[in-house]
């Protein structure tokens, strides 16, 4: 009794803990998105450069994360080799650094609600990265599911009222981004054997990300940047900024890495609903009933999914304990054997 009252005590935990997670995320993914609205969006802050903004928050993380854990020694740097960090991270800090400079980019151009409408795409991408990798199966079944949510999200284009074809080329192009770089997270949380904390994620991503991004910078941003004498540096708008940048990394990865990107995918469904209500509601977007409708069916896809690929976990998970059930019968079954062979040796004896 006592000891199935602690395994569900555990399991308890595990699962407040995994809606903890999912909370923080939540909160801070929403809050870095309308923040980062309010400073592109001509018609708020006024301060159109994405990919400066993005080099802000990564020279801010990778700072932090330096000095975390060189001077205040918090956590220790992973043991990695110069091959695997070639090969594992500097590919995840590229597609990291264009993810977010192409979604920082479209909020120049659309609504916030539109956005996350476009975003409803993450599972489409990810399914056909995973396939393309190799991680995932290919089943007719869930290409059809993949094609109904793209259809939904081309109804709620359709009816989108502010649309613009070059923000939806930026956002298309973030989602294909960001999905392959979630796929590679997992391959090198898991099949890598590498464990990574959020800070020492950031330790090494974040600077691989700067590198990135300070090429298109010097050729798009910096010279429109030196020709703006007006332009003054806000320390407390880019400094909370930044600061809500760093936690929402932590949490990206915290979430990814204690979970799995299948949680972070359920979990950004509801922050898309959030923000497109909020959208609507306070920032005063134009929200069509086509942009809802198309939603709504990208919406079922995704829900279906995401319990499909829930199921197959569970019987997975499954399969497991079966397997290791069977295996350790087997030990006991050899045990017994060699003990009746021991005692049929002395006996002859």
């Amino acid at each position: 009794m006592g000891k199935g009252r602690a395994l569900s005590d555990g399991v308890i935990k595990k699962i407040l803990l995994s809606y903890t997670y999912v909370a923080i995320w939540i909160f801070l993914s929403f809050t870095v998105i309308v923040y980062n609205k309010y400073i592109l969006d001509k018609k708020l802050y006024n301060w159109p450069y994405p990919i400066t903004l993005t080099m802000i928050h990564m020279a801010f993380c990778s700072s932090l994360a330096i000095v975390l854990i060189k001077v205040f020694k918090i956590v220790e740097p992973v043991s990695m080799s110069r091959e695997t960090y070639l090969r594992s991270v500097v590919p995840i800090g590229a597609l990291y650094s264009l993810s977010l400079w192409l979604s920082n980019s479209a909020y120049i151009y659309l609504s916030v609600s539109f956005i996350q409408m476009l975003k409803a795409l993450m599972p489409v991408a990810v399914y056909s990265i995973g396939v393309l990798l190799k991680k995932e199966a290919f089943r007719s079944r869930t290409m059809t599911n993949m094609l109904s949510i793209s259809f939904g999200v081309a109804i709620a284009a359709y009816g989108e009222a502010k649309f613009d074809v070059w923000g939806v080329v930026l956002q298309l192009g973030a989602v294909a981004f960001e999905a392959t770089r979630l796929v590679l997270i997992q391959i090198l949380l898991t099949s890598k054997g590498i464990n990574l904390n959020p800070i020492t994620s950031l330790y090494y991503v974040a600077p691989c990300c700067f590198v990135f991004l300070s090429v298109p910078w010097i050729f798009v941003e910096f010279p429109v940047l030196r020709e703006t004498s007006s332009f003054h540096f806000d320390f407390v708008i880019f400094g909370t900024n930044s600061v809500c940048a760093f936690a929402l990394n932590l949490a990206v990865f915290l979430l990814v890495g204690k979970t799995s990107a299948l949680t972070m995918n359920v979990a950004g469904v509801v922050k898309d609903w959030l923000l497109i209500a909020f959208s609507w509601s306070v920032i005063k977007d134009t929200v069509t009933p086509l942009n809802l409708f198309g939603y709504g069916l990208a919406f079922l896809g995704v829900g279906y999914y995401n319990h499909c690929k829930l199921q197959a976990l569970k019987a997975k998970d499954a399969q497991k304990k079966v397997q290791a059930g069977d295996e350790e019968a087997g030990k006991l079954l050899e045990e017994r054997e060699s003990e009746v062979a021991g005692k049929r040796n002395e006996s002859q004896d």
